[in-house]
C-alpha cells in the first residue's frame, strides 16, 4: 500500500511539471550556431595541416598531369605491384601509367579510391557505400590512397552531411565513413598502435580542378 501511495505521489508531481511549461534557459544553444570558428586560412591548407598531424600523408597536385607524375613516383619508390582499384576514373589513370590493376583485395599492396568529401577541420576523408569502391576498399587494404578534387573540400562535418543529403535526395547510402588518418588504437596497455582496424598508412592526393 505504501509503495502504491509513493508511486502516485511521483506521478502527480510529473503531471504537475508537464502542465506548467518551463522556457528553455538557453534558446540559442540547440545546435543552430557553429561550435568551431572557421579558420582564416584556406580549407585546403587547414586540411593538409590537420591530416598530417593525424599521421596521414598529403600531396597537392596542380592538375591531372601532376597527379599522374606524383602517383607514379610514389608507387615506384614503394615498389607496389598489386594495386587494387574498383573506380573507373582511377582504373583509367592506372592504365594510362601502364600499371596493372590487381583484383584480390585481401592480397593487395595498396588500394586506390576517391571520396565523397574532405573535411578540413577534422582532416577527415568522407566515403560512402554509394561509391564504386564500396565498403571494403579503404578498410581492408594495408595502405589506402585517396584521390580527391579541391571542389570536394568542405570545412566541417556538418557541411559534409548537408551536401550528402542534397546529393542523395531519394536514399542515403547505407554506410558513411569518416576516416581521419590511418587506423589507430591504444586499447592494449595504452600504447598507440596503427593499422589494427584498418590501413596502416593513408595518403591523400588533392588535385586542383
Amino acid at each position: 500500500m505504501a509503495t502504491s501511495s509513493a508511486k502516485e505521489v511521483i506521478l502527480k508531481k510529473i503531471r504537475q511539471a508537464l502542465s506548467i511549461p518551463v522556457p528553455v534557459p538557453f534558446p540559442n544553444s540547440e545546435g543552430n550556431t557553429p561550435v568551431f570558428t572557421k579558420q582564416t586560412e584556406d580549407d585546403d591548407i587547414v586540411f593538409a595541416e590537420v591530416f598530417t598531424r593525424l599521421q596521414g600523408k598529403f600531396a597537392f597536385c596542380t592538375d591531372a598531369e601532376d597527379l599522374s607524375k606524383q602517383l607514379l613516383q610514389l608507387i615506384r619508390e614503394r615498389g607496389w605491384t598489386q594495386i587494387y582499384c574498383r573506380e573507373k576514373e582511377w582504373i583509367s589513370l592506372l592504365q594510362s601509367l601502364s600499371l596493372p590493376v590487381f583484383t584480390d583485395l585481401a592480397k593487395c599492396d595498396v588500394a586506390i579510391t576517391g571520396c565523397e568529401y574532405l573535411v578540413a577541420r577534422t582532416g577527415s576523408i568522407v566515403m560512402s557505400t554509394a561509391q564504386e569502391s564500396g565498403r571494403t576498399s579503404s578498410i581492408y587494404a594495408p595502405i589506402h590512397i585517396c584521390i580527391a578534387y579541391n571542389r570536394q573540400m568542405v570545412y566541417d562535418l556538418k557541411d559534409a552531411l548537408l551536401f550528402l543529403k542534397e546529393k542523395y535526395t531519394t536514399q542515403m547510402p547505407s554506410m558513411i565513413t569518416f576516416a581521419s588518418g590511418p587506423s589507430r588504437t591504444a586499447d592494449i596497455e595504452k600504447t598507440l598502435v596503427t593499422g589494427v582496424h584498418g590501413p596502416k598508412e593513408v595518403y591523400c592526393f588533392l588535385v586542383e580542378s
